[in-house]
């Protein structure tokens, strides 16, 4: 029996995009389906157009390098951005997980999934882009100088962002500001 690639492909369950530079070349359904974006409106666009903010998308950008430069792939939870239709805008938690075709060069060509964690992790407070940054970063489960080093920041900085997401989650620990960060 055959096996018709596009087909499986198109119907994955879970988002695929294939990448140029940070530029989508092509998707599939499920991808549109998250974003709520026809594909002709994903394909031959930044990755930009998926995060909350530029900020978000340089950084991120820049992490990522090391990261595949050693391992040939990058796997996070993030804070994504609805792209299109009646929710465009919204803010969802995403599972994101890319190979790079060059490790010498990660972003010059590559294959990425994205599961939506929406379901089990809904966004309820209105974060800042290094908010976010920070609370995907702890449910990751670093520490703040982890935190401060991977985000290039001081500890003390993480810290203080930390305060400000337990003000917001009305948390009183850091386990329960995550444990809130992942029910939502």
């Amino acid at each position: 029996m055959d096996i018709d690639y596009r087909l499986a492909f198109d119907l994955a369950p879970v988002g695929l995009v294939l990448s140029r530079n940070r530029t989508m070349v092509d998707c599939n359904q499920r991808v549109c389906e998250m974003f709520g974006a026809a594909r002709e409106q994903m394909v031959g666009q930044s990755f930009q157009i998926l995060y909350p903010s530029a900020d978000e998308y340089e950084r991120t950008g820049a992490r990522i390098v090391p990261v595949m430069n050693r391992h040939g792939s990058y796997a996070d939870d993030r804070i994504m951005k609805r792209v299109a239709g009646r929710f465009q805008g919204e803010a969802f938690w995403c599972h994101v997980t890319g190979r790079t075709m060059n490790r010498e060069s990660p972003h010059e060509s590559g294959i990425w999934s994205f599961e939506d964690l929406s379901l089990h992790r809904p966004v309820k407070a209105e974060l800042t882009a290094r908010e976010r940054e920070v609370a995907a970063s702890l449910l990751s489960g670093l520490t703040s100088k982890e935190i401060g080093k991977l985000l290039s920041i001081s500890h003390r900085t993480v810290e203080i962002y930390r305060a400000r997401l337990m003000r917001k989650y009305k948390a009183s620990t850091t386990a329960d500001l995550v444990h809130k960060l992942m029910a939502g």
